[in-house]
């Protein structure tokens, strides 16, 4: 009785193999640009909403204004919203921040797809204008096409924008504060711009800790040639 044994397929040819790695690859880069794209939908979508909650209490305020003055009706009345807005505002300034570097992820991810596909089609590079390489010059190049962020660009940028809103609205709150403690005018002024520095200080810090610490643990896998390989990950 002779065995009937089913014959195995062929092994896959050097092109097949590339072509699927290729759809993998592929496959991948359309998911990091939807989790990209969800991401700036969500970054765009705290900022308006913050925004909006602000317009919001600045026109109930300017009501009151208009119907007490700038006597204790509106410093109450002041004094119960606004810290409520300066939370909201601290709290999305906070979500931006892990926003930003989510997305800076999200870039890191297709640097090191393009990186694949360089080394699938060698010589396709030069007509990539993002970057292919994991490192800090190839992240920058990807976010601004070039191996620096301009201070435009960090300045436009939407936790700037809400962090400065959080100093001077934290700077009108303490005025506010002090005004009602029966506080004079020289007071008030001096004490709102230090708080108001004094907050913005403390986020922008806290913004430059979040990022020389993912700076210090990030491991690049695929540097420029001849670059630092020194933090390159095994």
């Amino acid at each position: 009785m002779t065995e009937h044994r089913v014959p195995l397929p062929p092994p896959p040819s050097d092109d097949s193999s590339a072509a699927l790695r290729a759809q993998l690859l592929a496959t991948e880069h359309w998911s990091l640009l939807a989790t990209r794209g969800t991401l700036w939908q969500e970054i765009f979508s705290r900022t308006g909403t913050f925004l909006t909650i602000l317009s919001a209490t600045m026109v109930a305020l300017s009501l009151v204004v208009q119907a007490t003055g700038f006597e204790q009706t509106f410093r109450i009345v002041a004094l119960l919203v606004l810290p409520l807005v300066l939370l909201v505002g601290i709290a999305t300034y906070i979500r931006l921040v892990e926003a930003d570097l989510e997305d800076l992820w999200v870039v890191i991810g297709m640097n090191r797809l393009r990186h694949a596909y360089a080394e699938l089609s060698p010589g396709i590079e030069r007509y990539l204008v993002t970057g292919h390489h994991d490192d800090e010059a190839g992240i920058f190049h990807t976010y601004s096409f070039r191996r620096r962020v301009g201070l435009g660009h960090l300045l436009a940028g939407s936790p700037v924008v809400v962090g400065i809103i959080d100093g001077v609205l934290s700077g009108v709150l303490a005025v506010i504060v002090c005004g009602t403690l029966g506080a004079g005018t020289w007071v008030q002024v001096p004490i709102g711009l230090v708080v108001a520095i004094a907050v913005a200080g403390c986020l922008v810090t806290m913004f430059i800790r979040r990022v020389n610490r993912f700076r210090l643990d990030y491991q690049p896998r695929f540097p420029r040639p001849g670059g630092d390989r020194s933090r390159e990950a095994p």
